[in-house]
């Protein structure tokens, strides 16, 4: 859909599409699935998300939900920017 991103892992680029989001009506990105929305995982999740916290803020300038979920042992990374 336009509003939801399915990312097997985080790229820097990705930062372009929560800025689009913003400029948008919203959407969710998620880290560790693949485009099938299938859980993948992530190594070192947690350090992950704080990491994705800092960028957008310091980059962007906009704050997120950057939330971790885990699923059958596999963590991933919900990043969600609300209108």
């Amino acid at each position: 859909s336009q509003n939801i991103e399915y990312k097997s892992t985080w790229r820097d680029e990705y930062l372009k599409w929560i800025c689009g989001f913003a400029n948008a009506n919203g959407g969710s990105i998620f880290i560790g699935k693949d485009d099938a929305g299938k859980v993948v995982g992530l190594p070192d999740a947690k350090k992950l998300l704080e990491d994705i916290l800092n960028k957008v803020k310091d980059i962007l300038g906009i704050l997120v939900d950057v939330n971790l979920h885990k699923s059958a042992k596999r963590n991933f990374i919900e990043i969600i920017y609300y209108i």
